[in-house]
C-alpha cells in the first residue's frame, strides 16, 4: 500500500518540475500494482490541483485531477474522517521534521490503513518512523 504526496504527483505530471524524471519509474510501478493500494489523501488532491494550476494551467490541472480521480488503483480517502489523527501527528511531530498540515495527513492515512510506503520528494518523511519514501531519499540530517 502507498500514499501518494504532492510533490510526487507534481513532479509526475509537470515535465519542468526538477523531479519529473525521478518521478517517471515509480510511477509506473505503482500503476502496475507494484505497492497494492494507492491511497490519496483529499487534502493531498486540494493541493495537487493547486499547485499544477498556478504551475501550469488550469486545463492542465482539471485534466490531472479528473485522470487521478477516475483511476481503478487510486482509493480517495476523505480527510475528514482522519481529521483528530492528522491533528495529533501535526501536534506530536518533531520540529525538525518540518510536515506541513497536508503531511501529517499523509502519515495519519498511511498510519490508520497499514501503508509503509509514501510517494513524496520530501525528504521530512524520512524522519517519520515506519514510512519508507519512494523514491527512496536521503534522509535530512538531525
Amino acid at each position: 500500500m502507498i500514499v501518494l504526496d504532492t510533490s510526487f504527483l507534481v513532479a509526475f505530471h509537470n515535465t519542468r518540475d526538477v523531479h519529473h524524471g525521478a518521478a517517471l519509474e515509480p510511477m509506473a510501478e505503482i500503476v502496475d500494482g507494484g505497492f497494492g493500494t494507492v491511497l490519496l489523501p483529499e487534502y493531498v488532491f486540494l493541493e495537487f490541483v493547486t499547485v499544477l494550476a498556478a504551475r501550469r494551467d488550469l486545463a492542465t490541472a482539471i485534466h490531472a485531477g479528473d485522470v487521478l480521480l477516475g483511476a481503478r488503483e487510486v482509493e480517495f480517502v476523505a480527510c475528514s474522517d482522519i481529521f483528530e489523527e492528522t491533528l495529533a501527528v501535526f501536534r506530536g511531530q518533531r520540529p525538525s521534521a518540518g510536515l506541513s498540515f497536508a503531511d501529517a495527513a499523509i502519515v495519519a492515512v498511511a498510519r490508520t490503513r497499514g501503508a509503509q510506503h509514501v510517494a513524496s520528494f520530501d525528504r521530512g518523511f524520512t524522519r517519520i518512523d515506519g514510512i519508507t519514501l519512494v523514491p527512496a531519499l536521503e534522509p535530512l540530517e538531525e
